[in-house]
């Protein structure tokens, strides 16, 4: 099958758009990527979604709106990418996530991905696979991470126990034991590690008034110095001492929680590369206590993916932090890392319509495995 994958994630940079060709059953796949192209969002769009994630309200009229034009720009995204010679199956169309809810005691979780699945069938005339999250929270799961069972098919190693580290808005992790390991799938597990990119980006936009949205290669966090005693104290917040499962996003670590970062940093007279410095390395710190925490040894590779595995700042310090671990980005191993999760998307489609589950229980909390994501059928005219 031909099938398109969407992603769009928690630094609403914009959509990811992967053309994937996918052969095989079960976790036995051929994937392989034909085209992948990001559609940055248009400026006013992009800002609302922002102010939504951060608490701003909506009226049902502006709500059904949003989520419209959101899948009307998802559409776009695939009729810009198509290549002229490809018939496409179907669509695997994650959405954008304006809302994620864990679950807590004995409440079920919550997540919203807008975009609507029917709209993009309309317009696009191609069958439509979305709102995958739901059914794992349904049977008490967090929804995430769902790139776990992904990771799982396409990077396990027969010697060599992996940790595949995606770095977007929010850090994600699927952790993979050795396939001589015994019941190595029963032991692989997942979860959000905190901040990824999140809180460097909005701190860009803070200091250059919108001019800039990201720290390019880590460039100007290079020039200051991390503040230790700073990032000692925020590794006490509990969302990092929570044994996974676990999930999170930018209601925990967005505008309110950067504001806090600053008025911290104040009391230690930071430059502004200082500070865009000891927020990387609140990343990459999270991301190296949760391995210690969470891990039975710490893994022999570490696997990149998203657009923290582009900033090379960031990769250093990782680095320093996992001496023992050897350093890679997905590229290295022939899977696109800056459109991993929308080939992600587009396996979890395939999966949806072979009737095959896609969640991992072990990973998310869920109490059982099932079939990810609603179809939306194409009407041809």
């Amino acid at each position: 099958m031909i099938i398109v994958g969407l992603m769009s994630g928690t630094s609403v940079d914009g959509i990811d758009a992967a053309v994937v060709e996918i052969k095989g059953q079960k976790l036995d796949l051929e994937v392989n990527l034909l085209v992948g192209q990001t559609f940055p969002y248009s400026p006013s769009l992009r800002t609302k979604i922002l102010q939504v994630c951060e608490g701003d309200s909506l009226s049902m009229t502006e709500f059904s709106q949003l989520d419209s034009a959101i899948a009307t720009e998802f559409s776009q995204a695939v009729l810009n990418i198509i290549p002229d010679n490809i018939k496409v199956d179907l669509i695997g169309s994650h959405g954008q996530t304006v809302y994620h809810q864990p679950p807590h005691k004995n409440q079920l979780g919550y997540s919203l991905q807008l975009g609507r699945g029917d709209v993009i069938a309309h317009l696009t005339g191609i069958d439509t696979v979305n709102n995958f999250r739901v059914a794992d929270i349904a049977v008490g799961g967090q929804g995430a991470p769902l790139v776990s069972k992904i990771d799982l098919c396409l990077y396990n190693h027969p010697r060599h126990s992996r940790c595949l580290q995606n770095i977007g808005g929010i850090g994600n992790a699927t952790y993979l034991p050795s396939t001589h390991t015994q019941k190595w799938q029963e032991k692989v597990i997942g979860w959000d590690t905190g901040p990824g990119n999140a809180l460097i980006d909005l701190a860009v936009q803070k200091l250059t008034d919108n001019q800039q949205t990201f720290d390019f290669n880590g460039d100007w966090s290079r020039q200051g110095k991390p503040c230790k005693p700073l990032i000692k104290q925020w590794l006490k917040e509990d969302f990092f001492h929570q044994k996974p499962p676990k999930s999170t996003g930018r209601e925990l670590f967005g505008h309110i929680y950067l504001e806090k970062c600053h008025r911290d940093a104040q009391n230690y007279h930071l430059s502004d590369a200082d500070w865009l410095a000891t927020l990387t390395e609140l990343t990459v710190a999270s991301i190296a206590d949760s391995y210690h925490r969470f891990l039975p040894s710490i893994p022999h590779e570490v696997i990149l993916a998203g657009g923290g595995s582009r900033n090379s700042y960031l990769k250093e310090r990782l680095q320093s932090y996992l001496p023992d671990s050897h350093l890679l980005i997905s590229d290295d191993l022939g899977i696109s890392g800056e459109f991993k999760e929308a080939i992600a998307f587009a396996i979890l489609a395939y999966w949806h319509v072979n009737n095959y589950e896609g969640n991992l229980p072990n990973v998310t909390g869920a109490k059982k495995e099932v079939i990810l994501g609603q179809i939306h059928k194409a009407i041809y005219n």
